[in-house]
C-alpha cells in the first residue's frame, strides 16, 4: 500500500475515534434540541470552523511549538500516547473522558464551549493532530489538515442529523459505538506510547 495512503487511513481512524462523531451527535442533540434546524446548522458549522482552525493551527506550528519550548518528538508521542489512550480507557467504560465532557453554560456559545472545545478539540485530538504532522513534512501535514477536514465533513452531517441518527441508533447503541471508538483509540494510544518510549531511548543514546 502507498505509504501516504496508509498514512491517511491510520490518521483518519485515529481522529475518527477520538472525535467520534456519531457518539458525539448525542451531545450535539442535547445542547441544540430546543433550537429550529437552521440555527443548529448555524451552531454545527460555526463549532466545526472553530475546531477545524484550531486543529490545523497546532497541525502547521507543531514543529514551532517543540523548537520554543524545546520539546522533543518522542516526548510529544508520549505524552500524546497516554493521554488518547487515557481518553479511549474511559470510552471503553462507556463514558466520556473528563478532558472531554461537555457541560452547558448559559453564558456561554455553545459552538465554542463545550463544542468546539474541549468535545470536539480537545487535548486528545490537539495531540493526535501534532503527532501525526510534526513527525513527518509538509506532505504528512496536507495529508492531515485534508484529513481532519473530511472528519469535520462527516461530523456536520451527523449534527445535522442529529435526531434521527439518536432515534436510530438509540441509547444501547450509541454505547457500542462509544466502547469500539474507545478500544481503537485505547491501541491507538498504547501504539503512539510504545514508539515514543523507543524514541526516547534512541534519541537520549
Amino acid at each position: 500500500m502507498n505509504l501516504e495512503i496508509e498514512h491517511a487511513l491510520t490518521v483518519f481512524m485515529a481522529f475518527f475515534a477520538i472525535m467520534n462523531p456519531i457518539a458525539n451527535t448525542t451531545v450535539f442533540a442535547a445542547l441544540t434540541g430546543n433550537e429550529n434546524q437552521a440555527t443548529q446548522k448555524m451552531i454545527a458549522k460555526k463549532s466545526l470552523i472553530i475546531t477545524f482552525v484550531i486543529i490545523v493551527l497546532f497541525a502547521i506550528l507543531g514543529k514551532s511549538i517543540f523548537h520554543l519550548f524545546g520539546i522533543t518528538l518522542p516526548a510529544l508521542k508520549i505524552t500524546g500516547g497516554i493521554l488518547i489512550f487515557l481518553v479511549g480507557y474511559h470510552m471503553l467504560q462507556g463514558s466520556n473522558s473528563k478532558m472531554h465532557t461537555a457541560k452547558e453554560s448559559e453564558d456561554t456559545d455553545v459552538s465554542i464551549s463545550p463544542l468546539a472545545v474541549p468535545l470536539l478539540a480537545g487535548p486528545g485530538t490537539i495531540a493526535t493532530a501534532m503527532n501525526y504532522s510534526a513527525s513527518g513534512g509538509w506532505i504528512e501535514i496536507i495529508i492531515t489538515v485534508v484529513v481532519f477536514a473530511v472528519l469535520c465533513i462527516i461530523t456536520y452531517i451527523c449534527f445535522i442529523f442529529s435526531s434521527k441518527i439518536v432515534s436510530t441508533f438509540g441509547e444501547h447503541g450509541l454505547s457500542l459505538v462509544t466502547r469500539l471508538m474507545g478500544l481503537i483509540l485505547a491501541v491507538i494510544g498504547v501504539q503512539m506510547l510504545i514508539i515514543g518510549i523507543n524514541s526516547a531511548f534512541k534519541f537520549l543514546s
